[in-house]
Parts: structure tokens; C-alpha cells; sequence
């Protein structure tokens, strides 16, 4: 589980690049206009590193769409469960595809989910023996993402663009609090339980 928060917070750092531009955090907010006007700006255009950025991002939500349809397919989740395993994976899938769209649209290709067998081993499935196991893989999972997005958020330039970085951070946010919910455990009582 640490690894999958390592990684998710690695979209942040990756290549040596610690920001993501206005472009790509307008397409991974879903925002497509907002990145095509900050994209054409003069001293704004895309790099590499943002690219690269998205395409760890986009890594990341194939493995997070694989382990909830391993999860499904497990036959260990009970029917709210698998309801509500199956709705974050629906939202995944659309984030998915506002990643790869941005990759595409700052000239990338993006990158390709890997095979079974590889997130069977990345995701540790061995030791996945119930439904808390299930739980708490995509807990650690749901927080490492909330994490990176916060941790993305200081360095932007603009309001609007910590605002769509905020609202991708409050859903991934709420994935945690509704997993933490269904697995029984208190949400801690310290503020800041993010970042």
C-alpha cells in the first residue's frame, strides 16, 4: 500500500518537474477550453514534463480502475460494497479519459494500462483474502490520490486553476471518507487529515 501512495505522489515530482502547467491541470480538472487558452499563451506551453506528469497520473487511474474490477470480480464484496467499488470505478474511468485526452491534446501519447498479471503483482492481490483487505487497498489508494492533488495545489499560479486541483482532491477525498466509512474506522479528529 505505501507504494501505490508513493506513486500517486511521484506524478507530482516526476523528471525533476514539480508543478504541473495551467494546460494540464485544465485538462486533468476536466476543463478542456481552460487548458487549450492557457496552453496557446505566450511562456505557457506545454513540456515535456507535463506530460509525463499526466501520464504517471493516467498510470495510476488504469491500476485504480484494475484493482476495483479485481475486486469485483472477487466475489468477496458484498452487494453495497460492490456498488459503491463499482461507482468510484466508473469515476476513475472518466478521469481516465480526461487524462489521456490531455496527454493527446499537448501532442503525448498516453500511456497504456498494463496487463493482469502485472497489477496482480504491483497491487500485492496475494494477500487480498476478504472484503477489508479489498477496502483498505483502495483506501490507501484514495488518499495517496487526495494527497498528490493537494500537494499540486500550492504551486499553481492562478484561483482558478487550485480550484479545479481542489475539486479533483474533494472527490478523491470522498472516496476515502465513504471507504474509511464502509471499513468501520473513525475519521480522525485532528483537522488537516489531508495534504
Amino acid at each position: 500500500m505505501d507504494k501505490i501512495i508513493t506513486s500517486r505522489r511521484s506524478m507530482v515530482g516526476i523528471a525533476g518537474v514539480s508543478v504541473l502547467s495551467a494546460a494540464a491541470i485544465g485538462v486533468l480538472g476536466n476543463v478542456p477550453a481552460l487548458a487549450r487558452a492557457r496552453g496557446k499563451r505566450p511562456g505557457v506551453a506545454a513540456h515535456q514534463g507535463d506530460i509525463d506528469i499526466l501520464n504517471v497520473a493516467l498510470g495510476l487511474e488504469h491500476e485504480a480502475i484494475e484493482a476495483y474490477q479485481i475486486g469485483a470480480e472477487s466475489g468477496l464484496l458484498e452487494k453495497g460494497v460492490l456498488d459503491l467499488a463499482l461507482l468510484f470505478q466508473g469515476q476513475h474511468k472518466g478521469h481516465r479519459d480526461a487524462l489521456a485526452g490531455a496527454v493527446r491534446q499537448l501532442g503525448g501519447t498516453p500511456v497504456n494500462a498494463k496487463n493482469r498479471a502485472d497489477y496482480m503483482v504491483s497491487l500485492n492481490i496475494a494477500a487480498i483474502h476478504n472484503q477489508t483487505d479489498i477496502l483498505r487497498l483502495a483506501q490507501a489508494h484514495e488518499r495517496g490520490a487526495a494527497n498528490a492533488y493537494i500537494g499540486v495545489m500550492p504551486s499553481l499560479g492562478g484561483r482558478d486553476l487550485a480550484q479545479v486541483c481542489a475539486k479533483i482532491a474533494a472527490d478523491e477525498a470522498a472516496h476515502w471518507s465513504l471507504l474509511t466509512s464502509a471499513l468501520g474506522d473513525k475519521l480522525p479528529g485532528p483537522a488537516f487529515m489531508f495534504g
